[in-house]
């Protein structure tokens, strides 16, 4: 191997190293700055009556966020990091934030697969390819109706055991809805919350980092 190719390959390799270290580096900020979220600003944004749920949730934001600017592996990590974070302040412990994680991940998974299937090329990076609105609304589509489906099995299996003795005050009034409850109304509740928080999770990122270009500023993906 001649000195040039053994100079490309060390600089490819601490490529690698410095990208990677720079998706652990992101995920952990936006990770820690998930969990500052959920103690100072989560608890003072309306939540819909009975469901507890925020109508806006910082949090999956933030989750999100990461995915954009530091690609897949770093966003995964940051959910982890910020599902785990979350346990020792939600009052549910472990049941909030293992929703929260399943939400958001359910959402992000199908784009991250999808964008799989692309042949990377030069001079393009997948990050690119998600900025379309076009493919970032179908790719969202299909996450959001992933997420709806997970999402209603584990209210399900949460309401058979854990929270059995609540199924009968659960209701739709944020709607207007008062006699609807127990099964139909948390599926009908789960359904359209996710829907609903979907689109801001989505949404709000999307003007967040590529209208700023920061996914570029980063070039990690």
């Amino acid at each position: 191997m001649s000195i040039t190719e053994n100079a490309e390959e060390k600089e490819s390799k601490i490529s690698k190293k410095t990208l990677f270290t720079l998706e652990i580096a992101g995920a952990a900020i936006f990770g820690a700055l998930s969990i500052i979220a959920s103690v100072f600003i989560t608890p003072i944004i309306p939540r819909i009556p009975v469901w507890e749920i925020a109508i806006i949730d910082p949090i999956s934001i933030i989750w999100i966020s990461c995915l954009l600017i530091f690609g897949p592996r770093a966003g995964l990590l940051c959910c982890a990091i910020g599902a785990i974070g979350l346990m020792p302040y939600d009052p549910t412990v472990w049941i909030g934030p293992l929703m929260k994680f399943s939400a958001t991940v359910s959402l992000i998974i199908v784009p991250i697969i999808l964008l799989k299937l692309y042949k990377r090329e030069t001079s393009s990076r997948k990050s690119l390819k998600l900025k379309e609105p076009r493919n970032y609304i179908l790719y969202g589509t299909f996450g959001t109706v992933l997420r709806v489906g997970v999402m209603i099995g584990l209210n399900i299996l949460i309401f058979l055991t854990v929270w059995a003795n609540f199924i009968d005050y659960v209701d739709l009034r944020f709607l207007g809805l008062r006699n609807i409850t127990g099964w139909t109304a948390l599926i009908i509740g789960t359904i359209l919350i996710n829907i609903w928080q979907s689109i801001l999770d989505l949404l709000i990122p999307y003007l967040l980092v590529f209208t700023s270009d920061l996914n570029e500023k980063f070039e990690i993906w």
